[in-house]
């Protein structure tokens, strides 16, 4: 078994670098990932990319962007991959009544080829040259669960048991995982019980707006739903452990899913990435309150944590795949802060990372933080209250279907107080009050050559990818 595994191994690495090779002699490839945690807006991150990089009038930031002579989507490589809706993504955001197209739930790609004008001493004397762009688009949850590859079940089980036990949503959960007793004989009715009253806490949880809701693939179950690898939780660890007990069952189905649902994700999917955005909720996080806030940070720098930072390296992209080389991290829904706050929103997703960032850095990728809306849904406009004027945004509400306006509190410019009563387990916040509205994509009229309107889509392509212009 371990010699067809370094067989496999040998074979992926020439296979990679052979490809690799490929594409930097004929026709590069960028392997962009994209990923976020739940509500963070993925879907409309790739479909207002697209489109505004298939129309790039709204790209000023984007450097390379003049050197772009076309842009066209063309079939993905991979065959065994759903390809990205993305013209009925558009269609959704777009139509005479827009809407916030439905979340991807899987794995899915896309690829835009561009055809660029060479620039520099020989650009009289080459043609144009072909780039492509493979976006790959993954739940953050998967992501996540790349941090179990190096947890036993037993250092899992504690660690989860630890970190939920104060939550309101987990004690359903807790209340029989402590009463149940791990030597006891395996019965699939109480293991099958303990697994889907898990997975409710898990969903709870992500609606309230925690981020650490892993193994992932029990809130995507896909095809895997009912089956033996999802159908575990954490235990209290028993004084002993006999054969045939529930604890060592519990144990296996956790290696299980590391083996055939993490590892086969990572190997085929993520070490394949060159590039990767990380979107994030953090208008979201605030509004859930502090304990959401911490929850968010410690998430992120495991987030971070999965990544082997560093540039490409020919003979180690043999053996170990690729090395992402650029990391941004993005705050979504800029777009409900009047642009006066949106500095103070970057400070804090830039504070939500430091420790983390900074060992990256050292590693060698290039990392990133910033405000951005993937579609603006608002417009900004000043109320004068209590003959005070306050920085608002007006938009279409979900819920309604009516015009409001919104002023959802100032954010502070000192990060420190957001984070500091998160780090102190603080319930609320002391002094303010964060305030969400749930806005509905306003209804446009583009003009040609012009996408959808955003905020800082030019500045994330440059960052992500503009030097390969």
């Amino acid at each position: 078994m371990g010699l067809l595994s370094v067989t496999d191994g040998l074979a992926r690495g020439v296979e990679g670098a052979v490809a690799s090779v490929s594409e930097q002699l004929f026709e590069p490839v960028i392997r962009l990932g994209v990923t976020g945690l739940s509500r963070a807006g993925k879907t409309v991150f790739i479909t207002g990319l697209v489109a505004n990089l298939l129309n790039r009038g709204r790209m000023p930031q984007l450097r390379g962007a003049a050197r772009i002579e076309a842009a066209y989507l063309q079939p993905q490589p991979d065959d065994t991959l759903p390809r990205f809706d993305y013209e009925g993504h558009l269609a959704a955001l777009t139509g005479d009544v827009p809407h916030w197209p439905d979340s991807t739930r899987a794995l899915s790609e896309l690829r835009l080829s561009f055809r660029v004008r060479p620039s520099g001493f020989f650009a009289s004397f080459a043609g144009p040259r072909k780039l492509h762009l493979d976006i790959v688009d993954y739940p953050g949850e998967w992501l996540l669960d790349l941090a179990l590859l190096d947890k036993s079940y037993a250092a899992w089980s504690e660690d989860t048991l630890t970190r939920i036990a104060k939550r309101p949503q987990a004690q359903d959960f807790m209340a029989i995982a402590r009463a149940e007793d791990g030597a006891l004989r395996l019965d699939e009715g109480r293991t099958q019980a303990l697994a889907a009253q898990f997975t409710s806490y898990l969903h709870a949880a992500r609606a309230a707006g925690y981020s650490d809701c892993t193994p992932g693939r029990f809130l995507l179950p896909g095809d895997l739903a009912g089956s033996p690898v999802l159908t575990f939780a954490p235990l209290p660890a028993p004084a002993s452990t006999p054969r045939g007990c529930l604890w060592r069952e519990m144990e296996r189905r956790y290696e299980a899913y590391k083996a055939r649902v993490v590892t086969p994700f990572f190997r085929d999917h993520f070490a394949k990435i060159d590039r990767q955005i990380v979107l994030v909720d953090v208008l979201g996080a605030i509004h859930s309150g502090p304990q959401a806030v911490e929850d968010l940070r410690r998430t992120m720098a495991d987030v971070l944590a999965a990544f082997r930072p560093g540039r490409n390296r020919f003979l180690t992209s043999w053996f170990n795949g690729r090395r992402v080389e650029k990391i941004l991290f993005a705050a979504t829904k800029a777009d409900h802060l009047h642009h006066s706050q949106h500095a103070a929103l970057t400070g804090i997703m830039e504070a939500l990372l430091r420790d983390a960032r900074d060992r990256a850095d050292f590693a060698g990728a290039r990392t990133a933080a910033m405000s951005i809306a993937s579609l603006r849904a608002t417009v900004e406009e000043t109320v004068l209250r209590d003959g005070v004027s306050l920085a608002c945004v007006r938009g279409r509400l979900m819920s309604t279907g009516k015009q409001a306006v919104m002023y959802p509190g100032a954010l502070p410019t000192d990060p420190a107080r957001i984070l500091a009563p998160a780090r102190a387990g603080a319930e609320a916040w002391l002094d303010a009050d964060f305030a969400m509205m749930g806005f509905a994509p306003a209804r446009s009229i583009l003009k040609a050559g012009d996408g959808p309107p955003h905020i800082r889509l030019d500045r994330a392509a440059e960052f992500l990818f503009g030097d390969r212009l």
